[in-house]
């Protein structure tokens, strides 16, 4: 069963929208998987930093 049944009938100013939109979703997944990646890495920098500034005061 296709995704987009009536894709032959579209115009090519909505094909053109639908691909932009689709590029556009896969794009913010693809940073949202990284960001969520990075989440671990930023909050160890956090508490590290506020370890050195507790220390060197």
């Amino acid at each position: 069963m296709p995704l987009l049944p009536r894709w032959r009938f579209m115009t090519d100013e909505a094909k053109a929208l639908t691909k932009r939109t689709a590029a556009s979703a896969a794009i913010v997944l693809v940073v949202l998987l990284l960001f969520r990646a990075l989440i671990p890495w930023v909050v160890l920098g956090l508490v590290a930093w506020w370890i050195w500034k507790a220390v060197s005061k």
